[in-house]
């Protein structure tokens, strides 16, 4: 279905009418919470407040990614938010993000407790605080925050402009779809000429900017994002999609991936996180087959 009727817009713009759409019933024009409700806190230091999106990945595989490397400072427990139901404008959340988006981390190992809202400061944060997946030294450490940052500022281009208009308006608008799937495929093309000469984003080595990336850009070339690989032709993206299963083979993606994640094969779900062992112990599969 395509919408090709004429709008006028009004002199003042003022919510009175349902705008359709997956999110209708948590779209407002008013930030603030909804409702009180106190945030979990579990044992360990760093208290995260997420949902396996995008954006909620990035985080998680950056935890895992630092176990790995023997950070055991960066055990965490990562609590489900479900913003289909509203969660992120609960009281507690807002006090941590109050733009009411996931994902959101409390660091409670020093004196006073530190908030961290948005996914590319979280990822900046913690390789700070650890040291790790950000380089030391210029020009390398440039390079790995230019890309992080192109991240950030492109990928509301793919999510709320191509994947809004092509996976969840309420109609089809050729113009919007149009609009934002050519510059999704330059975004794409951008990815590829540097993936071209260098094996990760930042240059040789892994860092947060092939985390802050992948969970777009190399989803969407697998042809996971919105159902949307054959419309933009993602195959063709021959060196992306080669990054993107390089990442896909780390053992620490797999886990980070399955943290917080609602959907999909069961045995992928670990719908929240406290220890190492709920890997094997608390995904969806496992837990249908205790006895009730």
């Amino acid at each position: 279905m395509t919408d090709t009727r004429e709008y006028t817009p009004p002199k003042v713009w003022v919510w009175n009418k349902p705008n359709g759409g997956a999110f209708e019933s948590i779209n407002r024009p008013i930030a603030g919470p909804t409702h009180d409700k106190a945030l979990p806190v579990g044992r360990h230091p760093l208290q995260l407040y997420s949902l396996a999106t995008p954006n909620g990945q990035k985080v998680t595989i950056m935890l895992e990614e630092l176990l790995a490397l023997g950070h055991a400072g960066a055990e965490y427990d990562a609590w489900l938010i479900r913003i289909r139901e509203g969660d992120q404008f609960g009281s507690g959340f807002v006090e941590v993000n109050p733009n009411s988006k996931i994902p959101a981390l409390m660091d409670r190992s020093g004196p006073k407790p530190v908030r961290v809202f948005e996914s590319g400061a979280i990822l900046l944060y913690l390789a700070e605080k650890f040291g790790a997946l950000l380089p030391a030294t210029q020009p390398a450490r440039a390079e790995c925050l230019s890309w992080l940052f192109w991240q950030m500022g492109s990928a509301p281009y793919l999510g709320g402009g191509f994947g809004h208009f092509y996976a969840y308006a309420p109609t089809k608008i050729e113009y919007a779809i149009d609009r934002f799937a050519m510059e999704v495929k330059r975004q794409l093309d951008v990815l590829d000429r540097r993936l071209a000469e260098s094996e990760f984003l930042g240059g040789a080595d892994y860092t947060i900017a092939d985390i802050a990336v992948f969970p777009w850009y190399g989803r969407l070339a697998k042809g996971w994002q919105y159902g949307a690989g054959e419309f933009l032709s993602v195959q063709d993206y021959k060196h992306v999609v080669r990054w993107a299963d390089t990442i896909l083979a780390r053992p620490a993606v797999v886990r980070g991936r399955m943290v917080n994640n609602v959907s999909g094969d069961p045995s992928t779900q670990l719908h929240e996180r406290h220890d190492a062992d709920d890997f094997n112990t608390k995904t969806q599969d496992k837990l249908a087959e205790e006895p009730s």
